[in-house]
């Protein structure tokens, strides 16, 4: 064989890859992920109709007293994550969150397409939800935050929430106790409510939705940049916390 017949065999071995990927990514797409896509936009817009609707209902309920407020609007949001995680997960994982997506395609086993195309589903089902909370208490569809978050405590708060929601999900996945997952995120989310200044948002697309929303669970707009940097390098830390002390899967664990 000549290096010119070398060369052109593996130009075709290289154009034969590429169409299979494409031919992957098709599936993806237009295949059975079409529901995993759908599932992700519709867990978040539950999710937030949740959460920005039982803080309606607990500043309309309980006026003025901050601490009960929270204690409503946690346990509603810990119960719903419950329930919605259940019903969700076995069609799209249950992400519903972009840093679970971005580390589960780099330690779990979410591909990097699909960790990706889930992005703006999630976002938006997250504004869907927000503004259908909005509309369910009367008020605009759009009614911008005016509530400002940014602060040191809170940039700390938003690192620390998010570790550990990371930590929490990627250690049961890897040693074999996936199936506490739902009831494990919604106890810690509530908890960690309580245990935070900045109220535990740890979500980029539930963060950039209750901007959306001028109520108890809102946030301006100029406090977001603050809030999801504190969340990528949360998301970050407990990642690595994970590969430290859960190396490998316990399928593959020596």
């Amino acid at each position: 064989m000549t290096m010119l017949e070398g060369d052109d065999s593996n130009d075709a071995h290289g154009k034969a890859l590429v169409k299979a990927e494409w031919k992957t990514l098709d599936h993806d797409v237009h295949g059975v992920a079409w529901r995993a896509l759908l599932g992700e936009f519709v867990g978040c817009t539950m999710l937030m109709v949740v959460v920005v609707g039982s803080g309606f209902a607990a500043q309309s309920l309980s006026p003025g007293d901050v601490g009960l407020e929270l204690l409503e609007n946690a346990l509603a949001i810990g119960a719903g994550l419950f329930v919605i995680i259940n019903v969700i997960a076995p069609v799209s994982g249950a992400h519903f969150n972009p840093v679970v997506s971005m580390v589960d395609a780099w330690i779990g086993t979410c591909s990097w397409f699909r960790a990706f195309l889930y992005l703006p589903f999630q976002f938006f089902g997250c504004i869907a939800g927000t503004i259908v909370a909005n509309l369910m208490f009367g008020h605009s569809w759009v009614s911008w935050s005016t509530h400002h978050r940014a602060s040191a405590p809170h940039f700390l708060s938003e690192i620390v929430a998010t570790a550990g929601l990371i930590f929490l999900v990627f250690a049961l996945q890897r040693n074999g106790r996936k199936a506490l997952s739902a009831a494990a995120v919604g106890l810690y989310i509530f908890a960690a409510c309580f245990a935070t200044s900045s109220a535990t948002f740890a979500n980029p697309a539930v963060t950039v939705a209750r901007a959306f929303s001028n109520s108890f669970t809102g946030i301006a707009p100029s406090s977001l940049p603050l809030y999801i940097a504190g969340q990528i390098i949360g998301a970050v830390c407990g990642a690595a916390l994970t590969l430290l002390l859960f190396p490998q899967p316990e399928s593959t664990a020596a």
